[in-house]
């Protein structure tokens, strides 16, 4: 079977794995069918080609190396819906039509984008023809992403990994599928999370790496300390520890992963000196002075922080004095710029007037404008360089040749055109790119993501529908219109030019006057007024000015309402760092910081462009990026906000379904026709179905499948079939069930076909087989006879010279020995040592089996059986322990009490004693207690019938080495010392009861015990051995005498009977019926 569909085939064990065949396209059964698929942990859910994702918050074994052997290259359907099968799928479609595809990997923060773009590149880096170089280019793949989380990723209160920046990777293949290497672009980091964060959320995760996994030394280099609580920068959101975060393993893998992709020690350094730098700068405090203006606060160790972030070792001197250890470590450098020069930087700014340049004091809010602004800067800009020393790492010639042109990859937008590459490679891009946010309080950086959003569903609505009106036409299907919501009204919303938000927040950046957050707000109220998915506090009717604050707007976009406050949008979107500071950056000692700062032109006059506008450029580019691409999808859902396993929120999960857009693109699959496949696949998968198409079809395989449908019976409105004349390769069925149907006919029709062609098939094979063995018996048996009249005819030629001397040495077998008897008397000396070799006896007490030898070997034998008996006892003797012989001896005594006397002892004697049947652990501490003085020899649980009455009752029965004690549990009932006990008496039936006779003087003194345990032989033994009364055993028939107490006796009587049972008759004796033992 050329493809077996598997989302058909199990519909009806969990859920539909294709949302495509669902019998209705509602909200509910949507919801319904995920949940049924992910309480069984099927995580995975296609709707056509576009994979839905459910993260189970728990580690599934479906990622092995196992299953990525079993989705290599295998067809889409033919399996359960898989990460892999997408991954795999995107390849081979990439190889064989030598396209460039894309996956975009969407979703909200938390629903596993990050793990979904790990675990396809782990497939591709297993499943792609493997070299020595190639392994390389993928392990700087692989490992650019624990780098790229340290740096980019932190705590959120949503995820506690949650990338906080998009990222595109474009992965290069040449012509034949293997890995060349790839390009990373970023898209808005979240600079502003650097010296700020709500609460409940980290910094970026390096931060913390850096103070829990650090050396002493490197922490001493740098002036940190362990405390977290000591930096201002790591303190706001209140949460420095994540127990599921460790940062100290993730330092490690951090390091380990910079060295494999080819950044050197002094670069690390460089790296690590900058990280501390930024920590160092939260840490500077301004106050206000006299006149105002800001100054360093010098109150407790004044500028020190700033030395830190301005630290500068002198390499020469230091290096004569220090170690080869100490002189690496003290080569870190942090910004390695002038402490003086840094300062000034930070209160003052200077202001370019024609030919002079004058200092303008900064008041306290712009100093710490400024101070944050050179963290942002910093740390952004260092991200980038980060970035682009991966590219550099894992990229292949092909961004080699865009280097040589004199750009750097700072400034290239990373696409590769196969028809401008001479080597033919090919790529497939992985986005990963924030999820859609909404928060209690939205700013600038949800504002941005949220348009990325708008603009990537826009682009997958458009490319869905062009990809279906592609088929449709191709296949000379009429297209059907879709009623869609076209979120474009949306985009432009934000986008337009001189008309939308991100211009008009521009506009008020670069405005001169006062501009602030809530006269931006004013102007968008202006320009937005009549616009149907824009509102504010001042447009609101009554009802909705509730919900907003003052300095609040509202956007209904796609996935919902979101509520964004203006506060911080300009300073945000300015992004401004001023120009005496870039200098000084420019200046820096640090490689990493000249680098980044250099690249900035310092002389231009020209206003930097902002946020904003910076990321609405990349937006177009990267759409631009991926329009020129085959789409895949993958849609990842959170399960529960709560991150628990096994939880299904389904009021969360209908959100996410909404936002995501995953019903409006269930419908514009189901829109016209739920189902197509190419005639042949039709063909091949139903053709026995029809009398006609069955076995095989001669003819093209559009008239097959038109003849198989008509036999199925097919309403013309059900299905619709592309025009085969023009070289339409499809047949479009219209509802699911129609193909439900066409599949349980066919499910029938498999097994009546099974068992024909498994009777059809045996019965050839049968045949072969018996006609090959008949001719095979034949030449077997033709030869066999041959050999076997030959052998005979040498056998009776040797057995009649056999039986001669024999006949001779018979006859002669009384005679001394001679020629003629020689031979006779060897044969009968062999023979019986031979027969004897078989049946020597194999125990001590077999005396009876010996063999009885002929009369000239009747002192030899007597000699051998002497010699054979002697072996067995020396084996026997050294052969048993110590443990064996106190067994054997106790077995012995209970023999000479028991054998041939009571009916169960035969099958007691292979059953071993035991040194106790209760442990210490068993006996109650108390009675321990009292018993500490005597050793305690054995303990058993047994059951103790009342003298009065007969009652039974639980006891424990302990011997120490000078009494006997009855317990329960824990009290001693009775202690019974052994001078006292004048006998013990048992029946001669299988009943396992036995009497303890005490010696009674005084009527108030208790009488004999009758006892019932089930360890009776064991019981005896133990009790004569350690009270030595060997002799004072009675194993007596029909009734035992018992004395209750001085002067009343009593009776135990003895029966048999089919059921065992001891009951008190009515003459007030215990009677006991015991049944009769097995013979053996």
């Amino acid at each position: 079977m050329l493809v077996v569909e598997g989302a058909l085939n199990a519909r009806n064990q969990v859920g539909i794995q294709d949302f495509v065949l669902l019998d209705e396209t509602s909200e509910a059964a949507f919801l319904s069918n995920l949940k049924k698929r992910f309480c069984k942990d099927l995580i995975y859910t296609y709707i056509g080609t576009l994979l839905v994702s459910v993260n189970p918050y728990k580690e599934l074994d479906i990622y092995n190396k196992e299953q990525m052997d079993v989705y290599m290259g295998v067809n889409f359907y033919e399996l359960p819906p898989h990460i892999y099968a997408l991954a795999d799928n995107a390849y081979h479609g990439m190889l064989a039509d030598f396209s460039n595809h894309f996956i975009l990997i969407s979703g909200e923060s938390g629903a596993g984008k990050t793990e979904a773009s790990k675990k396809i590149l782990q497939y591709y880096a297993v499943s792609c023809p493997s070299t020595a170089l190639l392994n390389t280019v993928r392990d700087k793949m692989l490992m650019s992403n624990p780098v790229l989380e340290a740096f980019g990723n932190a705590k959120t209160l949503k995820n506690d990994n949650s990338s906080r920046f998009g990222k595109y990777m474009d992965i290069q293949f040449d012509s034949q599928g293997d890995a060349l290497g790839g390009h990373i672009l970023n898209y808005l980091l979240e600079k502003s999370r650097v010296v700020h964060q709500n609460h409940g959320e980290r910094n970026f995760h390096i931060f913390y790496q850096l103070l829990d996994g650090g050396e002493e030394d490197l922490l001493q280099q740098l002036g940190l300390e362990r405390d977290r609580q000591h930096y201002s920068y790591l303190t706001q959101g209140e949460c420095a520890v994540v127990p599921s975060v460790d940062d100290k393993k993730d330092w490690k893998t951090v390091k380990n992963a910079l060295q494999v992709i080819d950044i050197d020690a002094i670069h690390t350094n460089h790296l690590f000196g900058i990280v501390a730098s930024v920590l160092h700068l939260g840490n500077v405090r301004f106050e206000p002075d006299s006149k105002g203006h800001a100054s360093l606060n010098n109150q407790n160790n004044p500028n020190a922080e700033l030395h830190w972030v301005s630290h500068v070792r002198n390499l020469h001197q230091m290096s004569l004095i220090l170690s080869p250890k100490k002189k690496r470590l003290i080569s870190l450098q942090l910004l390695g710029v002038d402490a003086n020069s840094l300062q000034e930087g930070l209160t003052y700014r200077k202001i370019e007037a024609k030919t002079e340049q004058v200092l303008s004091p900064f008041l306290l809010d712009h100093a710490i404008y400024g101070r944050d602004a050179l963290a942002k800067a910093i740390y952004g800009h260092t991200f980038t360089w980060l970035v682009n020393r991966i590219n550099a790492s894992t990229e292949n010639t092909v961004s080699s040749f865009f280097c040589q042109t004199g750009q750097t990859l700072c400034d290239i937008v990373f696409f590769f055109f196969p028809f401008q590459d001479p080597s033919k490679k090919t790529v497939i891009g992985l986005l990963d790119i924030y999820g859609f946010e909404v928060f209690n309080i939205n700013s600038f950086e949800q504002f941005c993501i949220n348009y990325c959003n708008e603009k990537l569903q826009q682009l997958f609505i458009q490319l869905t529908l062009k990809a279906e009106q592609e088929e449709y036409e191709a296949e000379d299907i009429e297209w059907e219109p879709v009623h869609f919501f076209n979120n474009k009204i949306i985009c432009d919303l934000v986008e337009e030019r001189h008309r939308g938000i991100i211009s008009i927040l521009d506009e008020e950046c670069l405005r001169p006057g006062e501009a602030t957050d809530l006269t931006f707000l004013e102007r968008l109220e202006e320009q937005m007024g009549t616009h149907p998915h824009f509102v504010s506090h001042k447009l609101a009717d009554k009802k909705t000015r509730r919900t907003l604050e003052r300095g609040d707007f509202r956007l209904l976009h796609y996935a919902g309402e979101v509520t964004y406050c203006v506060v911080g949008f300009l300073d945000k979107n300015n992004d401004l760092l001023y120009k005496n500071i870039k200098d000084l950056m420019c200046q820096s000692k640090n490689a990493i910081v000249r680098q980044c700062f250099s690249c900035m032109d310092p002389d231009s006059r020209r206003r930097p462009e902002t946020v904003a506008t910076q990321f609405k450029s990349s937006l177009l580019k990267l759409t631009e990026i991926l329009v020129a691409k085959d789409a895949w999808y993958i849609r990842c859902l959170k399960s529960n906000e709560s991150k628990k396993p096994g939880q299904f929120d389904e009021a969360l999960i209908r959100h996410q379904i909404k936002y995501l857009g995953l019903m409006q693109h269930l419908r514009v699959r189901r829109a016209g026709f739920a189902y197509r496949r190419k005639y042949e696949v039709f063909l091949q998968r139903y053709k026995a179905l029809c009398p006609a198409t069955w076995p095989h079809w001669r003819g093209e395989p559009a008239d097959g499948v038109l003849v198989l449908v008509r036999h199925l019976g097919y309403f013309p409105n059900e299905y619709k079939m592309g025009s085969w004349i023009n070289h339409r390769t499809k047949i479009f069925i219209r509802h699911p069930r129609t193909l439900y149907a066409t599949e349980d006919a066919f499910e029938k029709c498999k097994h009546q076909l099974a068992t024909r062609l498994q009777a059809k098939y045996k019965g050839y094979r049968a045949k072969g087989v018996f006609r090959k063995q008949k001719e095979a018996a034949t030449k077997i048996e033709t030869c066999w006879r041959g050999v076997q009249a030959r052998k005979e005819r040498d056998k009776r030629a040797w057995a009649v010279k056999v039986i001669k001397r024999f006949i001779k040495g018979y006859m002669t077998r009384g005679q001394a020995k001679v020629t003629d008897n020689s031979e006779y008397l060897v044969f009968v000396r062999q023979n019986y040592l031979n027969r004897l070799q078989d049946n020597l006896p194999k125990t001590l007490l077999d005396k009876t089996t010996w063999l009885s030898p002929p009369h000239v070997l009747a002192e030899t034998s007597e000699l051998l059986r002497k010699l054979h008996y002697r072996l067995m006892v020396r084996k026997y003797v050294r052969g048993i322990t110590t443990q064996k012989k106190t067994q054997l001896q106790m077995k012995l005594i209970a023999s000479a009490m028991f054998k041939g006397k009571k009916e169960s002892y035969p099958q007691s004697v292979a059953q071993p004693f035991v040194d106790t049947r209760i442990s210490d652990e068993d006996i109650n501490a108390r009675v321990l207690q009292m018993l500490r003085n005597e050793h305690i020899k054995y303990a058993v649980p047994m059951m103790k019938y009342d003298r009065n009455g007969f009652k039974r009752r639980p006891r424990q029965l302990i011997f120490t080495q000078a009494a006997a004690y009855m317990v329960e549990e824990a009290r001693i009932k009775q202690r019974i010392l052994y001078t006292a006990l004048k006998g013990i008496s048992v029946s001669n039936l299988t009943d396992s009861i036995v009497v303890l006779h005490i010696t009674c003087e005084d009527p108030k003194e208790k009488g004999d015990l009758v006892l019932q345990c089930n360890h009776l032989f064991e019981l005896v033994t133990k009790l004569c051995i350690i009270a030595n009364k060997q002799n004072v055993v009675r194993v007596l028939q029909g009734s035992i005498k018992v004395e209750i107490q001085a002067g009343k006796e009593s009776a135990v009587e003895f029966s048999t009977g089919p059921e065992p049972m001891v009951y008190k008759a009515k003459n007030g004796h215990l009677t006991v019926v015991a049944t009769r033992a097995r013979p053996r």
